[in-house]
Order: C-alpha cells, then sequence, then structure tokens
C-alpha cells in the first residue's frame, strides 16, 4: 500500500499504483478529490502527452501548487496503463510505500 500525506491528511491510498519513471501513478478513484483543485498549469512529456496539474489545499487553508499531476489522454500504447492516474511530486508530499 502506498500512501501520499500533505499533514495529517491523506490525499491518496492505494496498493494499485503504477510505477513509471520512479513516480506512483495512482488510480483516480483513490484521491481524496475534495482536496483538489485544478492548476492552470500544463506541461508536456514527449512519449506520455500533455499533462495537467492540481493544486492541494493543505490543512491550514493554504493551497500547495501544481502538487499533482496526470495525462488526461496520452499519446502513446506505452503512456495509456497511466492515462487519467495521478502522481505527486515527492517535494510538496510525503510518500511512504
Amino acid at each position: 500500500m502506498v500512501k501520499v500525506t500533505l499533514g495529517s491528511q491523506t490525499l491518496a491510498e492505494s496498493g494499485a499504483t503504477i510505477v513509471v519513471e520512479g513516480n506512483h501513478y495512482f488510480p483516480p478513484s483513490s484521491i481524496n478529490k475534495d482536496l483538489f483543485t485544478d492548476s492552470a498549469t500544463h506541461t508536456t512529456c514527449g512519449w506520455k502527452g500533455e499533462a495537467s496539474y492540481y493544486n492541494v489545499k493543505a490543512e491550514d487553508g493554504g493551497i500547495v501548487t501544481d502538487a499533482a499531476w496526470y495525462y488526461p489522454k496520452t499519446i502513446t500504447d506505452r503512456a495509456k496503463p497511466v492515462e487519467g492516474y495521478i502522481a505527486f511530486y515527492k517535494n510538496k508530499v510525503q510518500i511512504t510505500e
């Protein structure tokens, strides 16, 4: 089971993550959607496609910007397994395996 926390809040928890390039990608059903808001940030990966980002609400009312990302529509068959799955920046949240 892999768990992502921010302070005492659980952002995601799953035994069914997919690891790509050292990052755990979580199934969409495993995140606490109440703590996420859409970000305007987008980046592009040459083999996964365009990534969208989420901001995360902190316990103190603050916002951690661009703490997580996902690929709404992947562009290669190799990336298809993580389509719609959410990954987190290790320097913005705590990830325990």
